[in-house]
């Protein structure tokens, strides 16, 4: 039982970080419709952006932070200003295969700026782990989840309450409607851009405090894809779900099944939750139902 509780907590904590940068998928997708496959680099490039703010010129933490979205935000900008503005209209497999390589590009400029070697973060939270009754946590991992739920809070307000937010969501919602009640769809698509990478680059910088940055850091977006998938590719609460319900899944078979199968159980088990739900909710647990006539 004490290795149970263990592992769901710990998965729970683990679910919280995927979730965030979860959220970096959907808020372009709810506004957009454009599945952004670059959501993982631009984690990685937040990760590398902070490392090196804290590394090379020894800045606080404090004010790393707010440079790191700033920077992101402006990646968000430039990327959907300058390439996915003029796909506008395009067919869907050429904006996906634009995000894809979009991808690459960051990847290499990485490698090419930072190099290919691993880097470890320099502590940002107390070493101490967290022991609570008779589980215990690691530290990064505790407090990084703390840090990407109040990020994620933050996003659900803002959504909620703020004057962009309610722009975003009726342009999300319906682009004509939006435009005709004097709501710059262009600028929504921007912001909804901005918004995506400042979630993932601090998705990335909760990731690469718990275990270290390298070019190769973004392929976890293809892990967090799933995810969204699973949540529903337009829905935030469904993104925070599906990283809690895969964070846990995942443990629960490493645990468990990893030993009896020599690994890869861990990787395997959210797809096949995914594939799952999938044919019982095929748009995903809160996923918004499209119906075609014909």
């Amino acid at each position: 039982m004490d290795i149970f509780l263990q592992l769901i907590t710990s998965g729970f904590l683990v679910g919280g970080i995927y979730a965030l940068i979860a959220l970096g998928f959907v808020l372009i997708y709810k506004a957009t419709n454009i599945i952004n496959f670059a959501t993982g680099e631009f984690m990685m490039i937040g990760a590398y952006i902070f490392y090196s703010l804290m590394v090379y010129l020894k800045l606080s933490p404090f004010i790393g932070f707010p440079i790191v979205i700033i920077c992101a935000a402006l990646l968000g900008f430039l990327v959907e200003r300058l390439i996915l503005r003029h796909m506008l209209g395009q067919p869907n497999i050429s904006i996906i295969m634009v995000t894809i390589g979009l991808g690459s590009i960051l990847l290499g400029l990485a490698e090419i700026i930072w190099g290919s070697s691993f880097r470890s973060f320099p502590p940002l939270f107390p070493r101490k782990p967290i022991i609570l009754g008779e589980i215990v946590l690691r530290s990064n991992l505790f407090y990084g989840f703390l840090m990407a739920m109040v990020v994620v809070v933050v996003f659900l307000l803002l959504f909620k309450y703020a004057k962009v937010g309610v722009a975003m969501r009726a342009t999300a919602n319906d682009q004509m409607a939006a435009f005709s009640m004097g709501i710059n769809v262009k600028t929504m698509f921007t912001i909804s851009w901005a918004f995506g990478a400042i979630a993932a680059s601090l998705g990335g910088i909760i990731i690469g405090n718990i275990g270290g940055v390298q070019p190769t850091l973004g392929h976890i977006g293809l892990k967090i894809f799933p995810i969204v998938i699973l949540g529903g590719l337009d829905s935030i609460i469904g993104a925070v779900l599906g990283g809690f319900i895969v964070g846990i899944v995942e443990n629960l078979a490493g645990g468990y099944l990893d030993p009896y199968f020599h690994g890869g159980v861990k990787d395997l088990a959210p797809f096949v939750v995914l594939i799952f739900i999938l044919l019982i909710k095929p748009h995903g647990l809160f996923g918004t139902k499209e119906i075609e006539r014909l």
